[in-house]
């Protein structure tokens, strides 16, 4: 299904560059020029249950890219599974392939985590997830790693007839941090989310890529991603939605807004609607700008410190993508961890 270059991180010819279209923003040979060493078997420094932890269920975990135990989940009925990729490396690299299958009917919470423990370090973490009929599947996606640190994930997204899917990102970037999603969006009734947020400072840079083809009429997609960079940071969010001929009554709406706080911060935004069907109610948005000085303004004549009053408004713009994930268990856990990086 995969339009998007297949990466080898054996293989440094498969490391694309700028002149790639779809990683025009994320010049990955420019920071990668050589395969790296092998990251080291690091399983037995484990400790706790990540930050979904208090929420239970299944637990499927990466450490350095290898699979302590399971490595594949099939989900049936109501059911959580906790996905962990932890890195504990330094100037090395790893890759992990996780396989999650939600059976017909199933309603499975997939609540992921990017746990960065090392330095420098290269991540490559791919996820691939069937929505069989009439299955509904949550994927939250939290991400902490440091700031030398290279990451891209990839997830691979098949929905069948009837199937659910909700997604949130969550992201304060890395060195190079790419966060991609392709989703086959079959129609037939069919309803996708794909929503994102990133908080990026210093010199991080996060970019969410997403491909959403919808190849069978009757389907819907809506899209919400919204994101924050101070100082030198860099954010990068490309969306694109294919109806493909003969997927007439697709209903899809994208929107990316983002707040640039700083003089030499960047934002690249690239959304697209590539039409092939005439039956249709497609929409895209996009935004960017900085603060409302005149609501600044309130807040500090109420005794509120600007930077207080920064971080308020800053959360309130951000907290409506927090605000559709429909677990109540998960939204909190997203909602605390983005006011602790505010």
């Amino acid at each position: 299904m995969s339009a998007l270059p297949v990466i080898d991180l054996k293989d440094a010819s498969s490391f694309p560059s700028r002149r790639v279209e779809a990683w025009k923003y994320s010049d990955l040979r420019k920071y990668l020029r050589e395969a790296p060493a092998p990251s080291p078997s690091a399983a037995i420094s484990i400790t706790g249950g990540g930050p979904f932890e208090a929420l239970g269920g299944e637990a499927m975990v990466f450490v350095n890219g290898r699979a302590v135990g399971a490595s594949a989940f099939m989900g049936s009925g109501r059911q959580t599974v906790r996905l962990r990729f932890l890195s504990r490396a330094t100037d090395t690299g790893h890759a992990a392939t996780a396989r999650i299958s939600a059976r017909a009917g199933a309603k499975l919470l997939i609540l992921e985590t990017h746990e960065g423990r090392g330095s420098a370090y290269v991540a490559h973490n791919r996820l691939e997830l069937d929505v069989a009929r009439d299955a509904e599947v949550t994927r939250i996606v939290l991400t902490d790693e440091p700031e030398d640190a290279i990451s891209i994930t990839q997830a691979e997204v098949r929905v069948e007839a009837g199937g659910r899917y909700r997604q949130t990102i969550a992201t304060t970037g890395a060195k190079l941090q790419r966060l991609e999603t392709e989703v086959r969006h079959p129609g037939q009734g069919a309803d996708v989310r794909v929503d994102g947020l990133y908080v990026l400072s210093d010199a991080r840079q996060a970019d969410l890529t997403s491909v959403v083809d919808h190849v069978g009429a009757d389907g819907a997609t809506s899209q919400l991603t919204k994101g924050v960079v101070r100082d030198t940071a860099r954010g990068v969010f490309q969306g694109k939605i294919i109806v493909e001929r003969g997927a007439d009554g697709t209903d899809a709406r994208m929107g990316h807004h983002a707040l640039i706080l700083g003089e030499r911060a960047e934002v690249d935004a690239k959304p697209e609607l590539v039409i092939y069907a005439d039956d249709v109610q497609c929409a895209h948005g996009n935004t960017i700008g900085n603060l409302d000085p005149a609501a600044l303004f309130y807040l500090q004549q109420r005794g509120i410190p600007l930077n207080e009053a920064r971080a308020v408004l800053t959360e309130a713009f951000l907290v409506e993508v927090v605000d559709r994930i429909e677990d109540e268990g998960a939204r909190e856990v997203v909602r605390e961890w983005l006011t602790a990086r505010l």
